[in-house]
């Protein structure tokens, strides 16, 4: 059977890794306007009715519009934007948590941020699990490509090679939060401190904890086994080992791929700990995980097309 797919928004970074992950798969056909077309509401509605699958790239507003355009019982909807994230109704997709019968069976599934993907693949495990409090007052930092931040702030960083570090959200009212807050069951939400390095994609984000202070907590050995329990059998989330060197890195000259590593660092006394997840913020970032819960809502090899 061919599944019929329109990526609304192909032509941003995203709707465009999605393409290339589709390209020469005989499961999918997808449904194309031209630029004159693309923008035409007219050719967008009957499209996206045509389409068995919908994925939707873009901005929030014309995400939630591009949904309300939909007047059947038929087309089912990934929305990479933040628009649904937690809305009522959709089913978040990150299958290793959310789990995999609810990605299959849904209509509407919401792809995570990416920074929320590293996070929440972290801590959700953890605190459902009573190994960490939910009630902590729960600190990330992050680090992402610069590739996330869309066509202005690619521009920005090819053409101005002084940029060494970029900081933002300086409001902390960064549009992940709410997600990281709810999908992991936390009754405050974490103080977010994102960033932008020169590098074209890849992905640190990291959680410290101060054990010592954290009544209830597990040990760092505790965390570790329950994270590699949870995410066993999976083909695309590992934990991983601390390196030989001390160092955790991103190489600017990373290809990227749709993988998840998932690390756990403590000191030698067990008092402080650091969790750190590892991806590609346009691979299981964004691009990659919408191809996964794709092809388990077509019922196909979850990792058919992706980079692994």
């Amino acid at each position: 059977m061919t599944h019929k797919i329109f990526i609304d928004g192909a032509a941003g970074t995203t709707g465009l890794e999605i393409a290339e992950r589709l390209a020469g798969r005989s499961e999918f056909s997808l449904i194309t306007l031209d630029e004159a077309r693309r923008k035409d509401a007219a050719a967008r509605r009957e499209a996206l009715n045509a389409a068995d699958f919908v994925i939707l790239c873009l901005p929030d507003d014309a995400a939630r519009e591009a949904v309300a355009m939909i007047d059947n019982d038929r087309t089912r909807v990934i929305d990479a934007s933040t628009a649904h994230r937690v809305a009522p109704g959709w089913v978040y997709g990150l299958p290793e948590v959310s789990g995999h019968d609810k990605v299959a069976a849904a209509m509407r599934v919401s792809n995570p941020g990416c920074y929320s993907t590293g996070f929440i693949a972290l801590l959700a495990p953890l605190v459902s699990q009573g190994l960490l409090p939910a009630d902590w007052p729960y600190i990330c930092h992050a680090v992402s490509g610069y590739s996330g931040g869309g066509k202005a702030l690619i521009e920005r960083f090819e053409t101005d090679g002084d940029i060494a570090w970029r900081g933002y959200a300086l409001g902390l009212g960064h549009k992940h939060v709410p997600e990281m807050q709810e999908r992991c069951g936390l009754s405050l939400p974490p103080l977010f401190a994102p960033a932008v390095i020169p590098a074209h994609r890849g992905m640190i984000v990291e959680i410290p904890l101060p054990l010592a202070a954290m009544t209830g907590a597990a040990t760092a050995d505790a965390m570790r086994s329950a994270l590699a329990a949870h995410y066993e059998g999976s083909p695309l989330v590992e934990i991983g080992e601390t390196p030989d060197s001390g160092e955790l890195l991103l190489r600017v000259s990373d290809a990227g791929d749709d993988r998840l590593t998932l690390f756990v660092f403590a000191n030698a006394d067990g008092s402080q700990a650091r969790l750190a997840a590892r991806l590609d913020n346009l691979g299981k970032g964004a691009s990659g995980a919408c191809v996964q819960n794709l092809n388990i809502m077509a019922g196909l090899d979850e990792t058919a097309g992706l980079r692994l």
